[in-house]
């Protein structure tokens, strides 16, 4: 009788274990896909019992983020190539004759250059030229695969050699959430050598990424943030684990300026230590938000974001 009731217990768990890793499989997938020509997904609260039950086991699909171009400022549309062959789709700002450099631009997941717009203004107002990106999968730029961050560091290598092309020698990175962890990969990847680096609110690795993904969706951490990783990368083809930003923070030389909102649920506290710790610059400023969460900081908290990016830029 006892190891007849073991072998349930034993097949019980293995088939909850399969039914797991299928539905991480799922959402892995949806996570990483954009869609073209669908509504934007439905709140929880605006969903059918049959809606929800679908979004529970098969994940839910992502409507691709579209650009609204509200830039009250005059810029060109530009297409950028990159090594592996994908049509990206910036901005270019331009400023005036005596421009102090070039800010190279960069969203966050699910959004699009129209989301920094309000970023973008204030560093041509700062006297910069800017270039605002749509990563491929976002915006007006091709593909429907993000790897959150892993294929998308070529993306930022295609805008620096867009901009190196035009013979620009200062050039700033600047990028918030997936934004800020893609720059830090492509900086190791491809040992780019900027000016300055502006970090807002990167994860420390994809598997936190993925933690705080779930903490807004009030699911457990674990084990879905290493099956949801490991699914994730596995379906597009790279190891999700070596996705570290927080170790790539140590090819850093240059100065940073790294900014966290103490109320973001997205990215920890611990995350943010880690990566400014490792950082290997001696030059480098950590600046908290008290009033924000993963937002803009820009807009939550205008003038002091002014202040601190002002006074980093000019020195």
């Amino acid at each position: 009788m006892l190891v007849k009731w073991f072998k349930r217990l034993v097949y019980t768990v293995l088939a909850l274990f399969i039914l797991l890793n299928i539905m991480a499989a799922f959402h892995a997938y949806k996570f990483t896909h954009f869609y073209t020509n669908i509504p934007p997904a439905k709140k929880p609260e605006q969903m059918s019992a049959g809606e929800k039950a679908s979004a529970i086991f098969f994940g839910i699909n992502y409507a691709k983020s579209k650009v609204v171009d509200s830039l009250q400022i005059a810029h060109d549309t530009v297409n950028i190539k990159t090594m592996d062959s994908v049509r990206l789709e910036s901005w270019y700002i331009k400023a005036d004759s005596n421009a102090k450099g070039t800010i190279l631009m960069f969203h966050g997941h699910g959004s699009s250059k129209s989301g920094i717009i309000r970023e973008a203004t204030a560093f041509h107002t700062m006297g910069w030229n800017v270039v605002m990106t749509d990563f491929r999968a976002h915006g007006n730029s091709e593909g429907e695969i993000c790897t959150i961050g892993a294929n998308e560091a070529k993306d930022v290598k295609a805008v620096w050699d867009f901009v190196k092309a035009k013979d620009e020698k200062n050039i700033v990175l600047w990028g918030i959430s997936l934004g800020a962890a893609t720059t830090l990969k492509a900086v190791h990847d491809f040992q780019l050598q900027p000016q300055k680096i502006i970090l807002e609110m990167p994860f420390g690795t994809l598997t936190d990424a993925v933690k705080g993904r779930l903490r807004t969706m009030h699911l457990p951490e674990q084990p879905l943030s290493t099956l949801l990783a490991f699914w994730g990368g596995i379906e597009q083809g790279f190891w999700a684990f070596n996705m570290n930003p927080e170790l790539f923070a140590a090819d850093i030389k240059c100065p940073v300026l790294v900014q966290w909102g103490v109320g973001d649920k997205r990215v920890t506290e611990q995350e943010t230590n880690t990566i400014f710790t490792n950082i290997s610059s001696k030059e480098k400023t950590l600046v908290r938000y008290e009033e924000s969460g993963h937002e803009s900081l820009c807009k939550k908290e205008n003038q002091k974001w002014m202040s601190s990016v002002g006074s980093f830029l000019n020195k």
